[in-house]
C-alpha cells in the first residue's frame, strides 16, 4: 500500500490528465496507481494525500469521519472577534449551515515559499492570516466561508489532514507518510 503526502503547487490541477493541457499531478508524481483522496482547487495549495487503498481514501475525504483539515488562510482586512465567532460556530453558504470549526488570527505571517503568482496587493486594504480547522470539506468551502464574514480569501494553503502535516515539503514534492500517520488516518 502507498500513501504519499504531496505539496500541490498553485495552479496544478488534482489529476493526472487534462485534455487543455494545464499542469496535473503528472508532472510531479512518478508513482503509478496512487490517486487523490480529496482535492485542492486549483488556485490553493498545500497537503494532498494520495494512495492505492480506496478504503483509506474513503476515510480521509468523508465528512461522516470528521478527519480535520488545517487551513492557512490570506485574507482582505482584519477579521474581528465577530467574524472570527460566525466561523466558530458556523457560516451560512449556499444552501447549507458549516459545521462549527476552529479559527484564529495568527500573529504573524506563516513561513511559507513564496507563490509563482503574486497575490493582489491594494495599499489600501490591508491582509491578515487565519488558521482554520475543519471537520468537512465541501467543494471552496474555506473561500466561501471567509467571504460571508466579509473577508476574501487571498490565498488558501492547506498545512495537515488529521496527523498529517505539510512540514517541510516543498511545492511539487512528495514523500511516503510514515506507518504512524497511516495508522492516525485510520483512527487507530
Amino acid at each position: 500500500m502507498d500513501v504519499i503526502a504531496f505539496f500541490k503547487p498553485y495552479n496544478v490541477l488534482c489529476k493526472f490528465t487534462d485534455p487543455d493541457g494545464r499542469p496535473t499531478l503528472a508532472q510531479y508524481i512518478t508513482l503509478s496507481g496512487v490517486y487523490p483522496a480529496g482535492r485542492l482547487d486549483m488556485d490553493s495549495e498545500g497537503l494532498l494525500l494520495l494512495t492505492d487503498d480506496g478504503g483509506l481514501a474513503s476515510r480521509i475525504t468523508s465528512p461522516r469521519h470528521e478527519l480535520t483539515k488545517t487551513y492557512l488562510v490570506q485574507v482582505e482586512r482584519l477579521p474581528g472577534p465577530e467574524a472570527l465567532d460566525a466561523l466558530r460556530t458556523g457560516v451560512t453558504i449556499q444552501d447549507y449551515v458549516t459545521r462549527p470549526a476552529q479559527a484564529r488570527l495568527l500573529t504573524e505571517e506563516p513561513a511559507l515559499p513564496e507563490r509563482p503568482v503574486p497575490i493582489r496587493f491594494r495599499r489600501n486594504v490591508p491582509t491578515a492570516w487565519i488558521e482554520i480547522t475543519l471537520r468537512e470539506g465541501r467543494n471552496r468551502q474555506v473561500r466561501r466561508m471567509t467571504a460571508a464574514v466579509g473577508h476574501p480569501a487571498l490565498r488558501l494553503v492547506r498545512v495537515a489532514i488529521g496527523p498529517v502535516r505539510l512540514g517541510d515539503l516543498q511545492p511539487g514534492e512528495w514523500r511516503r507518510l510514515t506507518p504512524e500517520e497511516v495508522r492516525g488516518l485510520r483512527g487507530r
